[in-house]
């Protein structure tokens, strides 16, 4: 899986984006068939001193997952995000076993 962390409005220090890049790569234990997640760390703080965290996982079948969060750590904004991205795995992981579970579709065409 490739995982890429990038800043926009400064520079993020090497130690912070290892611990992001490490954290992740963590998604892969709620969906094996991740491709790639990009980390953009948006800097420009807001008017409450908030700091961006973008996460964008892609999937096999070129499915997307995205989260946002913002927060005054950037750790700790990832974190939030992460969180939403396992949830919308989670949702997409229930959806496509009930899909195959679905008596309706073991029917061949209706005959």
């Amino acid at each position: 899986m490739q995982v890429t962390v990038s800043a926009r409005h400064g520079h993020l220090d090497d130690q912070t984006q290892a611990a992001l890049r490490e954290k992740a790569e963590g998604l892969l234990k709620y969906f094996e068939r991740l491709v790639s997640v990009a980390v953009v760390v948006d800097l420009h703080q807001d008017h409450a001193h908030n700091v961006k965290v973008e996460i964008t996982a892609t999937a096999g079948h070129k499915h997307e997952f995205v989260a946002t969060e913002a927060n005054g750590d950037v750790v700790a904004a990832f974190g939030l995000a992460q969180d939403k991205i396992k949830q919308q795995i989670k949702h997409y992981k229930e959806k496509l076993h009930d899909h195959r579970r679905d008596p309706s579709h073991n029917d061949a065409g209706g005959k």
